[in-house]
């Protein structure tokens, strides 16, 4: 009888790495030529960003530095999706960031039917917010791996658990 390997398909942002990298960002801003004199923050409140600056030259400067500490610290951008950038009442600048932690339901779904028409023996399951994929075969889950990686998802997908 041969023993069953497996691997689960997820994604959690590391929330230590996050906060070092909306630190980082506010840092820079606060010694940047450009932003001397103007309020920029990153306030986080549980899976969202709010992003304030003094207007939209600046939000999109402070967004593009953000970014750049995201990949630095390891963060997938394609775990955090901003929206539109919108202006208040008082004149400044306000965008709202969604974190990724873990996937929805048709993520899963999606996941699940990419590898059903890979035709790679595998199975699959959900578990919670990851998928959970089963093969006797190593180099099956392997290629899963490399087929998934290879694919264009517009959302963050990290392995973890591979026995």
């Amino acid at each position: 009888m041969s023993k069953e390997h497996s691997f689960d398909i997820v994604y959690k942002i590391d929330d230590q790495e996050l906060s070092n990298a909306i630190n980082q960002t506010l840092k820079e801003a606060s010694t940047r030529y450009d932003f001397k004199g103007t309020p920029v923050e990153i306030e986080r409140q549980k899976e969202e960003l709010h992003l304030t600056a003094a207007d939209e030259m600046k939000m999109k400067a402070l967004i593009d530095m953000f970014q750049s500490k995201l990949v630095k610290r390891g963060i997938n951008l394609k775990a955090i999706k901003f929206e539109n950038i919108e202006k208040n009442i008082s004149g400044r600048v306000k965008c709202k960031a969604k974190i990724q932690n873990g996937l929805t339901q048709e993520q899963i779904k999606k996941i699940n039917k990419l590898i059903k028409d890979s035709n790679i023996k595998v199975q699959t399951r959900q578990q919670g917010d990851s998928v959970r994929v089963i093969s006797k075969s190593i180099d099956d889950l392997q290629a899963v791996i490399k087929f998934l990686k290879e694919q264009d998802l517009d959302f963050a997908i990290s392995f973890d658990n591979y026995k």
